[in-house]
């Protein structure tokens, strides 16, 4: 191994990867070079390589404890208590230490627990002194060693839960982009009310069990002449969830407006009453600059009534909680307004979240800040109605938020975080099967070096953030928790290398969270995994994602991977369809995402002739449709076979054939495309566009290409039937006879009649640009 090769190691920079079995692809050097620079190590010349090397091994040599520290808390067979991890499994996880080092854990509930001097008789696993009693429960702790020739060393303990929260039983939800779903009474994109209704109607008359969201993050505002990134995968910051998906009229000081005020409301809410009126007319976008427009200007209206004492209290209350990170994110968005909103460019020292310049011009903008933490509570508030609602009206999960692998550069997040960020460096993916020329996101990694030097904590705050008001928490590109693409700024995708994550401590701290918020943990796993983290993930309780589409029997094919699969362009057929009793149980079963087809348009092949219009076609547009059909039949008859479908022709009773065949499948969870109940063909985005494309900005529509209304959805027999359909399949018909919808006006609505894995190198299907 060359001296590079052996630096890079050190630092878990990977130098040559495997993009198929049988296929190993070597690094360039240069890429190397600049990944460990981003880490803070010099490797640029001969010299500077010996220097890192040298230094590295006096680091390991001298330090007692790693930075963080990861133990699982396991049940005790004889044990109906909680799980909890002993001394000795503390010991057994620490390096070797010298003979005679002390070591003792501080706990979150301030018990010390000795875990014994190192090296010393009696320990049953030969790293300390005798068993004691007391335990440790999961959480994160403080650890301290002191060595007999005077050095210490402290470190963050992670207790983490041997396995994620389980689910109770099988259920099935929808899946919704949240914009998209506008009510009679939003303000041209849909809000956290329409969220709450839609829940309250999905639960009560249809008996979903949960509503998987798009990520609600923070978005970076516009620029100055630009408008802003629609992208929900591309956010200023992922712990605090955008304002512009608030309901104006819900905030309880609205109804105290008068007098000039109220007027100056009432304008606002008819010119938001336009706005819905135009993104429902045919071929309507989703104006979010305009509704952001609007709703700010009616906040600022509502902001100058004061909080009554019980409102000021629970303000309070929200900043003392939120701390540093609501103080940061909300100085960001003030000085955004004043120098624009990538900080990189700001004047004077403010790039420095801790400089005393960006001190004094926090306390000069005091006024603007509290209107950002004010935005922030308000946010948080109606979230937290969302999830009350969905638990009320039954549902056994409620809200599954998205979280973003990933920020904008130049946002919040950026800006307050640098030291855990890798400067130069994005986050994407190698190419494969579905880009081969790779994939950039234009999102700075997390370092994993300053994440365990500070115990996780970014990432500790972010999860317990996000899974506040939530009974579950989707992980984008959850191949992120084992290691990630980094490509140095300046190279193609293809240039970039993986860069390895401690897994243990990363998903020691997803599952700590989650169990503290009793959520259950989906991981998007979508594209080419390594070897052994699905098992891993499946194996502590953690859902996967799968595709109808992509789910094939590639175990007795071997056809390359992604060679036939669906919009490619490969001379091989692909495997044949994966039957449902041979779909891996522990995963979310899906027939599409926000970056595939819909349901309807894949049935048509009009995905197919989207993108030779929009010049994504790798083929002729010919020999791609030859290709589609052929797949789409083989599905047809797929499903014909096992008796879901009379017979191909009629797309509703394919779409519920499709839906059927997925309830068929053990899976946990079972996720209905919203869309798809009513024949919507757009896709909400498409992968390799830009401007060519209206990605994230579509309301949901009929198959005309109408938008529908929430209370339209609602009120739909096709959804009705579909979700009836997935209903009966799962959990046999209803004993209390039909179930009936309610329309918005509160009238009767229509009547609702109450695995082996592929391996390690299968993609189950595209790798999306977030």
């Amino acid at each position: 191994m060359s001296r590079l090769a052996r630096l890079a190691a050190a630092y878990g920079v990977c130098t040559s990867y495997d993009p198929a079995p049988g296929r190993t692809v070597q690094v360039p050097d240069g890429t190397i070079v600049e990944v460990l620079a981003a880490l803070g190590v010099d490797a640029s010349t001969p010299q500077a390589l010996d220097r890192a090397l040298e230094r590295h091994a006096e680091e390991e040599a001298t330090r007692l404890l790693p930075p963080t520290v990861v133990v699982r808390a396991r049940q005790a067979p004889s044990s109906a208590g909680p799980a909890t991890a002993s001394p000795a499994a503390v010991r057994g996880g620490l390096p070797p230490l010298p003979e005679g080092t002390a070591v003792h854990a501080e706990t979150e509930d301030g018990r010390t627990l000795e875990c014994g001097p190192a090296g010393s008789a009696g320990a049953p696993d030969g790293h300390g002194g005798a068993e004691t009693a007391e335990t440790l429960l999961p959480g994160f702790h403080t650890l301290r060693a002191e060595a007999p020739d005077g050095r210490r060393s402290r470190a963050t303990l992670i207790v983490a839960p041997d396995r994620f929260p389980p689910l109770a039983d099988r259920s099935f939800g929808l899946l919704v982009q949240l914009y998209s779903l506008l009510s009679s009474r939003s303000w041209g994109m849909g809000d956290l009310a329409d969220l709450a209704d839609l829940a309250a109607w999905a639960g009560r008359a249809t008996g979903a069990g949960f509503i998987q969201l798009n990520p609600l993050h923070s978005a970076v505002p516009a620029a100055e002449g630009e408008g802003v990134d629609p992208s929900p995968y591309r956010p200023s910051s992922r712990r605090f969830a955008d304002p512009v998906h608030l309901r104006v009229e819900e905030i309880p000081e609205y109804a105290y407006l008068s007098g000039t005020a109220r007027e100056r409301a009432a304008e606002l809410a008819a010119r938001a009453a336009e706005l819905r009126e135009a993104t429902l007319t045919k071929d309507g976008r989703i104006d979010r600059d305009a509704v952001w427009s609007l709703k700010g200007q009616a906040l600022e209206l509502v902001r100058t009534l004061p909080l009554s004492p019980g409102r000021r209290v629970a303000y309070c209350d929200f900043l003392a909680r939120q701390g540093q990170p609501l103080e940061d994110h909300a100085t960001w968005c003030a000085l955004a307004e004043i120098h624009g909103p990538d900080w990189r460019s700001w004047p004077g020292g403010l790039s420095d979240p801790r400089s005393a310049a960006t001190a004094r011009a926090r306390n000069e903008l005091l006024d603007r800040v509290d209107f950002h933490c004010w935005l922030a509570w308000l946010t948080d508030a109606q979230l937290a109605r969302a999830q009350r609602t969905a638990c009320d009206a039954g549902m056994s999960i409620g809200l599954v938020h998205d979280l973003a692998v990933g920020v904008h550069p130049s946002g919040a997040e950026a800006w307050a975080q640098q030291e855990f960020l890798a400067a130069g460096m994005s986050v994407g993916a190698p190419p494969d099967a579905f880009s081969p020329h790779g994939q950039d996101w234009g999102l700075p990694p997390w370092r994993p070096d300053a994440l365990a030097a500070s115990g996780y904590a970014p990432y500790r705050a972010l999860l317990s953030g996000l899974l506040r008001h939530t009974g579950g928490l989707r992980i984008d590109h959850v191949m992120g928790q084992f290691r990630l693409w980094w490509i140095p700024e300046g190279r193609p995708p293809t240039e970039g290398t993986y860069v390895r994550y401690d897994a243990e401590a990363m998903l020691g701290v997803l599952a700590l969270e989650a169990h503290r918020a009793n959520a259950v943990v989906i991981g998007e796993d979508l594209g080419t995994v390594e070897p052994g983290v699905r098992d891993e993930l499946a194996g502590r309780g953690v859902l996967g994602t799968s595709v109808l589409w992509f789910e094939r029997d590639y175990e007795h094919r071997h056809t390359p991977p992604g060679s036939g699969s669906p919009g490619g362009s490969g001379n091989d057929a692909p495997p044949q369809p994966l039957d449902p009793h041979h779909w891996r149980a522990d995963c979310l079963a899906t027939a599409t995402t926000h970056d595939l087809p819909s349901t309807a348009a894949r049935l048509s092949g009009e995905h197919v002739e989207l993108r030779h219009r929009l010049g994504l076609l790798t083929g002729s547009l010919a020999a791609e449709q030859t290709q589609d059909t052929m797949e789409t039949a083989e599905w047809i008859a797929h499903l014909v076979r096992l008796g879901l479908l009379d017979g191909a022709g009629d797309e509703e009773p394919e779409i519920r054939a499709v839906y059927r065949f997925l309830a068929r499948t053990p899976a946990k969870m079972v996720g209905v495309w919203l869309p798809d109940g009513v024949g919507d063909r757009r896709p909400q985005n498409v992968p390799g566009t830009w401007d060519q494309y209206p990605n994230w900005r579509l309301p949901i529509a009929d198959g005309d290409g109408r938008p529908v209304t929430l209370e339209e959805l609602v009120t739909s027999s096709r959804l009705h039937g579909l979700l009836e359909t997935v209903r009966e399949e799962l959990h046999g018909p209803d004993p209390k006879g039909p179930r009936t919808g309610v329309s918005g006006s509160g009238a009767p609505g229509p009547e609702v009649p109450g695995p082996e894995v592929p391996g390690p190198h299968v993609p189950r299907g595209p790798r999306e640009h977030p």
